[in-house]
């Protein structure tokens, strides 16, 4: 008579052997460009705005200051013409809005995941969970069913849908999908980040500039990746392990950014200091993550930092003595991209290994062994995902 396995056989043949690795990464933009230098010109002009002369010359020297060389974004001349209430800041147009993202995110989704799964060199029959990210838009079924459906996954995957993150959101996908893979034996999980600023354009206004702010910055992207443990060698090429994940939320922070779904869409706020904030109370999360690693030189790492904007990122420069290539794929991405919310530091994961193997470094993480990436959001919340960089396989 067979011997009946204890729960904890049970559990320990559940369990991954090994640590969870990014195994591959793929990301997609909207075909529409926007130069940025040109955009203070288009702004105003199809929002009708060009009389408030005052207001643009503001928020030219917001994009001047910004960092930011271009953008891609599903909005267009054409689809504001057909849709002029969503050029008004006061203007009801959720429905619009909704009915344009419940469509266009996933699509943007499924770009990059056929990218990732392209190179991941696996059936899409393996992969067993889905993790889809946005703040844009809110529907049911979700757009992790609408990517199950257009990915032709198996209708057995398991899915889990996040909502209104922010731009924290590229750090606890990561720290969800960790969880999964090293708790389900076999798991390959496929996340998704993708963000389409339809939810939140608005036109000017004088009496909120803070909204102004993330019409300068904000841009369109999705960024996907394939995550597991116990890689199979002769087909599967781990880029980073996902060593430990940590969220926090920052102390005096509440309603430093706010976001808000009314009727007019997306509504951002910065009521508060935000780079102040983070650069004060990062180092506190860098020994939290790497003291047990025995690690507290921060140019010593590589970086992976979501770029809120400028500021946030010359602060933490300054703040930490961060030498200035640490954060250059950060400042890459939010030049060419600007800030894409939760999908931004999945590019900057992708420039970063790319980067490492045409330098003819050793390893993905710009020849470094260990790095950081962190995330930031509402809430003041901060996501920390510490990375291990995996040899460079020619």
């Amino acid at each position: 008579m067979a011997t009946t396995p204890s729960v904890q056989e049970i559990r320990n043949s559940q369990r991954a052997d090994g640590p969870a690795a990014i195994l591959a990464i793929g990301t997609a933009n909207p075909a529409n460009e926007m130069l940025q230098a040109e955009y203070p010109d288009f702004y105003f002009r199809v929002t009708k705005s060009e009389h408030m002369t005052d207001l643009k010359q503001k928020f030219k020297r917001m994009c001047d200051r910004s960092m930011i060389k271009k953008r891609y974004m599903h909005v267009s001349e054409e689809l504001l013409n057909e849709n002029p209430h969503m050029c008004d800041y006061n203007a009801s147009s959720l429905n619009t809005r909704q009915d344009i993202l419940a469509t266009e995110v996933p699509k943007l989704g499924k770009e990059a995941a056929v990218k990732a799964i392209k190179e991941w060199g696996q059936p899409r029959s393996k992969i067993t969970h889905v993790i889809f990210c946005t703040t844009s838009g809110v529907d049911m079924p979700g757009a992790d069913y609408q990517l199950t459906k257009l990915l032709g996954l198996k209708p057995s995957v398991k899915r889990f849908m996040l909502y209104q993150q922010g731009c924290y959101a590229g750090g606890t996908v990561l720290r969800l999908a960790k969880d999964i893979a090293e708790n389900n034996r076999g798991a390959r999980v496929l996340v998704v980040c993708a963000e389409i600023t339809v939810i939140c354009f608005r036109g000017p206004t004088e009496t909120h500039l803070d909204s102004m702010i993330g019409q300068a910055l904000f841009g369109d992207g999705a960024g996907a990746v394939i995550v597991g443990a116990d890689p199979v060698e002769s087909i599967e090429r781990p880029i980073f392990q996902l060593v430990w994940a940590a969220q926090t939320i920052l102390p005096d922070s509440e309603g430093a950014i706010d976001g808000h779904l009314r009727e007019v869409g997306l509504a951002f706020h910065l009521l508060k200091d935000v780079p102040g904030l983070i650069s004060k109370n990062i180092e506190k999360a860098l020994v939290e993550a790497f003291n047990p690693l025995g690690i507290d030189d921060w140019n010593s790492i590589f970086w992976v930092a979501h770029p809120g904007g400028p500021a946030i990122l010359d602060q933490v420069e300054a703040k930490l003595g961060l030498k200035e290539e640490k954060l250059s794929s950060t400042r890459h991405v939010l030049s060419e991209y600007g800030n894409m919310s939760s999908a931004c530091v999945l590019f900057i994961l992708d420039e970063m290994r790319k980067r490492s193997m045409n330098g003819e470094m050793t390893t993905t993480g710009e020849g470094l062994d260990w790095g950081v990436l962190f995330g930031f959001g509402p809430g003041l919340t901060v996501e920390t995902v510490v990375l291990h960089s995996v040899p460079i396989v020619n």
